[in-house]
């Protein structure tokens, strides 16, 4: 399992090599792109939970509830 980790280990840095000296091997986010992620998503779930707790959204969501637990089989 070593060998054939090694081995492709070895055919992934050719292949990475070949992109010239503008290739860049960046092995993850840092921690400025996790902030910034970490923002992104919290801005997003006020937003979902906003929507969904809104009158409207709660009212549809009761009522198909509701009929879902009435219907007849």
């Amino acid at each position: 399992m070593g060998r054939v980790l090694d081995s492709a280990r070895r055919a992934w840095s050719g292949k990475r090599g070949s992109l010239g000296r503008f290739g860049r091997s960046d092995r993850g986010m840092t921690t400025s792109e996790y902030a910034v992620g970490t923002i992104a998503a919290c801005g997003f779930a006020a937003v979902l939970y906003k929507v969904v707790t809104s009158g409207p959204v709660l009212t549809a969501m009761q009522s198909l509830i509701k009929d879902a637990l009435d219907a007849k089989f």
